[in-house]
């Protein structure tokens, strides 16, 4: 069984290796470049590694050839001089014209993004784009799955009552007990607990379903959900909100009045402006983390599949194929690491979330005389 799995997963990364890539496309702006003379077209590492990892406004499914398959996407558009503006990405032609005065250029400044321009072609200003892109649909389809798994789940363990969890209800039951023994108990409580727990584990759900998503480079998955900064950050956003809204009298006090020497407050207050800036410092800790580690798990895995055709293109088609056993070896090896990766993503902005919810509704404990030291204390005095 176990060979029979290393052979298939050798033989998909070898497949999606040897399919005809977007990054290689001759004679397109976004893919290689083509030498006057008609020599064969230069592949473009940088190009290939980009065009997998940045958000479009097409789904690109598989290319046979010259012939690329793709899901066109709603375009949502609205500018100060022409108003709103709805219609599919398709009429862009992959970014070879335009539409109403809009268009997507394939490089400079504005690569990638839409624009619009006058009857001239003059560049006229960036519309605010509310489109669904590809990162958007992902994260559609991620919410998704999560309901339909949970749902699922949550009908089963009504069903199955006194008995032990089964199926799909024998992986939820870890999560949850997982989420909850060790995350917001130790975080918030036992009494507290239960108020933030579900937001913990939507947020715990979510981000390790749509990490490993991610690494199936299959419709309707394969988007780089979390690898998108926008993703990340509103993630983020919404931890902020939750601390700042059930953080207590004692919470903001120690933000704005801490228990420190007063010349750290006084005159100049340093450790006001240290703790008030620990607010947004805290967020912008989980959005940077999330991103980062999911964007380079993404970038390492194209680069290693781009080696075959780097080899190729530099010393032959021979060279790639000798060199294709090597790149997907790796690859294989950077994908095993990027699902633990994206566990332990998961698992820390949950817990970091969890601390944070933690330490704004701490009660604030006088230190009292308990009776042992009331006595102890009575003893010495007598």
């Amino acid at each position: 069984m176990k060979l029979f799995l290393s052979r298939t997963i050798l033989a998909f990364f070898v497949a999606v290796a040897a399919a005809p890539l977007p990054g290689a496309r001759a004679g397109e702006a976004h893919g290689g470049a083509t030498d006057i003379s008609g020599a064969k077209p230069s592949f473009n590492t940088g190009e290939y590694v980009m065009e997998h990892i940045t958000d479009s406004h097409e789904w690109h499914i598989v290319s046979f050839g010259d012939t690329h398959i793709t899901i066109p996407l709603p375009v949502i558009l609205y500018s100060k001089n022409s108003g709103f503006h709805i219609f599919l990405s398709s009429v862009f032609h992959h970014g070879h014209a335009s539409h109403k005065g809009f268009l997507i250029p394939s490089e400079g400044k504005y690569k990638g993004k839409v624009i619009e321009t006058d009857a001239s072609g003059t560049f006229v200003g960036k519309p605010i784009d509310l489109s669904v892109t590809k990162t958007v649909a992902g994260g559609m389809v991620t919410a998704l799955l999560l309901v339909i798994l949970l749902t699922a789940a949550a009908r089963k363990a009504l069903k199955s009552k006194g008995r032990a969890p089964s199926g799909l209800l024998n992986l939820i039951e870890p999560i949850v007990v997982f989420i909850r023994d060790e995350v917001a108990i130790p975080a918030l409580g036992e009494k507290k607990q239960e108020r933030f727990l579900p937001y913990l584990l939507s947020l715990f759900c979510f981000i390790l379903l749509g990490n490993l998503a991610g690494l199936i480079p299959l419709f309707p998955l394969g988007f780089n959900l979390t690898g998108n900064i926008s993703v990340t950050l509103t993630l983020a956003l919404f931890t902020f909100l939750v601390t700042s809204f059930s953080g207590n009298r004692h919470y903001w006090k120690e933000v704005f009045n801490p228990d420190v020497p007063w010349w750290m407050k006084y005159p100049i207050p340093l450790m006001p402006l240290v703790e008030f800036a620990g607010l947004f410092i805290k967020p912008v800790i989980l959005m940077v983390r999330l991103f980062a580690n999911m964007m380079a798990g993404h970038m390492i895995l194209t680069v290693f599949v781009s080696l075959i055709f780097v080899f190729g293109n530099l010393m032959g088609e021979l060279a790639g194929w000798i060199v294709s056993p090597v790149s997907v070896l790796f690859s294989v090896f950077i994908l095993v690491l990027d699902i633990l990766v994206s566990f332990i993503q998961a698992f820390v902005f949950t817990l970091l979330s969890a601390l944070y919810f933690g330490m704004a509704t701490a009660e604030h404990h006088m230190e009292t005389k308990t009776p042992e030291k009331q006595t102890e204390i009575s003893g010495i005095n007598t």
